[in-house]
């Protein structure tokens, strides 16, 4: 038996650093019910440090189930947007089936593709055809066209011109077969110049036809065209041993007389009559290329071809 009421037990007697006021201790016999008690003794000063700890732990675990918080949610965030990329990509998928196969994002467009108008091109004019034929060959044919200025560099070489002449009557200006062939074949003018050059006088003779069939047919003639005297050449080519070309182009054929301007007979070691025969042969031939191919040229710039 206890004297008095018993006292209620102190949920934190036993833990005196958790419990700031101590339990209540009696001393002496208790007193009566109606008699005042002694004055309760003054409570303990409370552990300041102990209160600091505590509140510190408590700031702590907030902070660590806010920090918690937060990273379940972004990562709640994070699978959502995950989600809805994988169900746009499988929504983006499932429109390139129905659409059918695409170019991939890595490849590079093609170019775009040249096109071309349906109208062909006409090839450029044949100079030859210009030459050909009387019809089409219709530039100014003279003397100065054929044999222009007063002299001549051909191959380094250079030769003096000292005579033209032009005539319709082509057997005069030619000799033996080739006098008769020239008439045979319808010759329609005959051009004459002569050249000199150191001890060597050439004259060229260009023999003009309607078309280039006539002309073929005096490519291998043996010709003769009579040297042109004058400008200083009194004769050459007269009973003597001299050189002989004949060529064709177009409806045009081109023969060359060369020797000696004294009216020596050449040697077979002579070289300077059959350079010069050479080189005037060529002279002619361009000549009348050039006039294919001045006329064609013309052709092809005009605004009816």
């Amino acid at each position: 038996m206890t004297d008095g009421p018993q006292q209620p037990q102190d949920p934190h007697q036993g833990f005196p650093g958790n419990n700031p006021f101590p339990p209540y201790q009696r001393q002496g016999p208790p007193p009566a019910w109606n008699t005042p008690g002694p004055a309760a003794p003054r409570p303990a000063e409370p552990d300041w440090s102990a209160l600091a700890e505590q509140s510190e732990a408590r700031d702590r675990r907030r902070k660590l189930l806010f920090v918690g918080g937060g990273v379940l949610a972004v990562a709640a965030i994070a699978g959502i947007v995950a989600t809805a990329v994988v169900s746009s990509n499988h929504s983006s998928d499932d429109k390139k089936t129905q659409a059918g196969p695409s170019a991939s994002a890595s490849e590079e467009p093609l170019p775009p593709q040249p096109t071309f108008s349906d109208v062909s091109i006409p090839p450029p004019p044949n100079p030859l055809d210009f030459i050909s034929t009387a019809k089409k060959d219709t530039a100014p044919l003279t003397t100065a066209t054929l044999f222009p200025g007063k002299s001549l560099l051909w191959q380094s070489h250079t030769y003096a011109k000292t005579a033209t002449t032009r005539t319709t009557h082509c057997t005069t200006a030619a000799a033996g077969t080739l006098s008769t062939v020239l008439a045979k074949n319808g010759c329609r003018q005959l051009f004459r110049a002569t050249y000199v050059r150191g001890t060597v006088a050439v004259t060229v003779g260009i023999a003009v036809f309607d078309n280039s069939a006539s002309a073929a047919k005096l490519k291998n003639t043996a010709a003769y065209i009579r040297p042109l005297n004058g400008g200083g050449v009194v004769d050459f080519c007269h009973a003597v041993n001299c050189r002989f070309t004949t060529n064709a182009i177009g409806r045009y054929a081109y023969f060359t007389t060369a020797g000696l301007k004294n009216n020596q007979t050449i040697t077979e070691a002579d070289t300077a009559a059959k350079q010069a025969g050479a080189d005037i042969s060529d002279f002619a031939f361009n000549q009348i290329r050039q006039r294919g191919i001045t006329q064609a040229g013309a052709a092809a710039g005009s605004p009816t071809n």
